[in-house]
Parts: structure tokens; sequence; C-alpha cells
């Protein structure tokens, strides 16, 4: 079925459909988590997606969903996810670095915590990606370029908007790049890491991980889709319960934090404006009264180690992809009648 720009209910035997807006943080590997959750919300067949803002890993799901939807609708995007998140774990395989026996000692944290990641981390705390990398290879590049046609991304035809977001070096600006301009240039912009990759330039400018000034950013959908709903699939925990106390620990919260950072500021403007529509102080006329839903697993996510954003093994990004998958599913047969109905979050709760 074609991408819709309103919810439209069940019409003599027809699946229901609503249309939603999706809002993607990234996170690295563990971006396969949002694999799952959108995997499972498009195999259900009662959602369409008006737009799409996204971050990092979150602009990859995005584009390789929104291309596939294009070709092929629901089971097109479905395809594409798929196939470029075998093509990550088939370039990340790095088992033949990883000694046998660390697996078979601590099966558990193989997925989590190698030898390999540590190196690969200190390594970037040493030494900048123009030094360790002067070629500036990424193998993220040739996944995503094997798996979508930008050509076909940028037609007028395809029904998604996309937004997504990174962060202007020079300035400090977000800048959201929009569905008619990307390249794969653009989302590697969003996700480039910069004690990973160097800088892209882009018409002159150059730009890091969107992640830092939006993670994803919500106005592009406030302003341009006609859907009311989003669903944020949140990747990084907004908050822990045990205090940090190696060094790694303290840099990945630092890191969450700032990362967190920007979506609570503009959760804050939403709930403050939702708060005045209610009590009849702004007319919903000029304004729109926003339903948020979120999904997230932030038990399974907090279990995770810092230097698990780096592992591309297929094992681990399938788990992840599980994950999600379950967390989606239960999501859906809770929430999914609250849809153009009422938020499923409470925005004042979870993020003032």
């Amino acid at each position: 079925m074609g991408q819709g720009t309103g919810n439209w209910e069940s019409n003599g035997g027809r699946t229901i459909q609503k249309a939603v807006n999706l809002a993607l943080q990234g996170g690295g590997s563990h971006g396969a988590f949002a694999w799952g959750v959108l995997d499972r919300l498009l195999e259900d067949g009662r959602i369409t997606i008006d737009g799409i803002s996204a971050t990092s890993a979150g602009a990859m799901n995005a584009v390789t969903l929104a291309y596939g939807w294009a070709i092929g609708e629901s089971e097109g995007a479905r395809r594409s996810l798929a196939e470029f998140w075998h093509r990550i774990g088939k370039a990340g395989n790095f088992s033949w670095l990883q000694p046998d026996w660390f697996e078979r000692i601590m099966p558990s944290a193989a997925f989590t915590f190698s030898p390999v990641f540590v190196m690969l981390d200190l390594i970037t705390r040493i030494f900048s990606p123009y030094e360790f990398n002067p070629l500036n290879i990424n193998p993220l590049r040739e996944a995503l370029t094997a798996t979508v046609d930008f050509e076909v991304l940028r037609s007028p035809d395809c029904p998604i908007k996309l937004f997504l977001c990174a962060s202007n070096v020079r300035t400090g600006k977000i800048k959201v790049f929009e569905r008619d301009t990307i390249c794969v240039d653009r989302v590697m912009a969003s996700a480039c890491l910069p004690q990973l990759f160097q800088a892209v330039e882009i018409d002159g400018e150059h730009y890091w991980d969107g992640g830092y000034m939006g993670n994803p950013a919500m106005f592009p959908l406030i302003y341009n889709c006609t859907s009311r709903d989003i669903i944020l699939i949140r990747i990084n925990p907004l908050s822990r319960h045990q205090l940090p106390r190696t060094a790694a620990q303290i840099l990945n919260r630092i890191n969450e934090i700032s990362f967190n950072s920007s979506l609570m500021r503009e959760m804050r403007v939403m709930n403050f404006v939702t708060g005045l529509i209610d009590s009849g102080q702004l007319s919903e006329a000029p304004f729109r009264r926003l339903l948020v839903h979120s999904i997230s697993a932030n038990q399974e996510m907090a279990k995770l180690g810092a230097t698990s954003k780096l592992n591309a093994d297929m094992h681990f990004l399938e788990r992840l992809r599980d994950v999600g998958r379950r967390h989606a599913e239960g999501w859906l047969a809770d929430k999914f009648d609250s849809f153009d109905r009422e938020s499923t979050i409470e925005l004042q709760k979870e993020f003032l």
C-alpha cells in the first residue's frame, strides 16, 4: 500500500493503517536494535510513514528504509534493512582477531567486550583519524552504496520525507539534510564520529556526527509532516542507576549525556507548548498538539559496554535485532490503539 498523509480506520475489511513519523537515534552498531524495531513495525502492516528524522546509525536505518519503501513498500523496506545490516556484519567480521580462549572463558562478554574493541578504543584516544586512517577508509560507505540507490531516494516519487542531522564543525550549528539532497556523503556526515573518521566536507563545510546537536532533531517533523504521531526509537539510555567509576564508564556516560541533551531540550519545549494548548492559553490552530511514543530497551542497552558500539559481529547485530523486535511486539500490543488519540509516554516524567 502507498504511503498516506493521515490516519485512517478499517473499512470493509481493509487493514487499519495509521501514518506516523519516526525519530531514530544513533549509537553505532547498537543501531541494530532500531533495525529490529523497524522490522517488526513494518511487518505489522498497520503503519505507514510520513517522515523520518534521524542521526548517525539512525540515518543509515532511515535512508535504507525509505529506499526500500520506494521500490517495494513495507516488505521492500524490510529487505533493504536486512541487506544493509548483513553487509555491515560481513564487513565488520573481526573474529579472526579475537582470541579463541577469550570467547571460551567469557562467552557472555565476547559480544560486548573484546581485546580488539579495547585496542581500537585506545588507539582513537591517542591518534586522530587523520593519523591512524589517512586513507579515510570507511566500510559503512561501501555497505550503504551497495544497498541504496540514492537517485531513487531523491526522486519526487519517493513518498517518505527524510531529515538527516549533522553537526557543523566550524559553526557548531545543526545541519538538516532533506531527502531531495541526500547522497552517501550526507549520510556519512551524519554518522561521522570524530574519533574514528575524518570530517566530511560538503559544499565547503565540514561535518561531524549529528548526535552532538540533534539525536535526533524533532523540529523537522513538527514543521514539515502531516501526522502528529511521533515514534521515538531510543538507543541511548537516559538514566543509569550505577555511578560510573572506570575511565571507560565515565567517558561513555559523558557521551550519553551529551548525545541526549538536545533531545531533552526539544522534549521540554514540546511539553511546555502542549501544556499551554491543554490549558487553553494557546490555540491549536497555529500550533499542533503532538502525540509522542517511545520504544526502547533501557535495561538491555544499559548492560552493553561502550566499546560494543564498535562490534559489527553478525551474531551480536542479530541479537540486538531480536531485542528490538521483541520490544516492538510488546509496544504494538499495548500502545497501538493510542495512535492519533494520546501520547503513550509522559514527557514531563521521562524528560524533565
